[in-house]
């Protein structure tokens, strides 16, 4: 996980501020999202096969938040694309 923090934190020191740094900043933000998912989805797991049925009803509830948080992440990408693509078109 410290490496996923770094690794955004050099982006911000190396790319330009703009939509090239956005998208960036937004994979930096999915990638972490996708480590917490595995993490919970396996504890999840793991608790159910202990029999631990209340911090498995917790950790599923977790894990849903952070679906949702990286669907939310998968949306703005888009639109930061669409903008850029809009930006992008010649009108004739």
């Amino acid at each position: 996980m410290e490496g996923l923090v770094e690794e955004g934190q050099e982006q911000i020191e190396e790319i330009e501020k703009g939509p090239i740094l956005d998208a960036a900043l937004i994979a930096a933000a999915q990638k972490v999202e996708h480590y917490e998912i595995a993490t919970y989805g396996t504890l999840a797991a793991l608790a159910k096969k202990l029999g631990y049925t209340a911090a498995m009803q917790l950790l599923l509830e977790t894990l849903k938040e952070e679906k949702a948080t990286d669907e939310k992440l998968t949306l703005l990408a888009e639109q930061e694309v669409s903008k850029e693509q809009a930006g992008k078109k010649v009108t004739s």
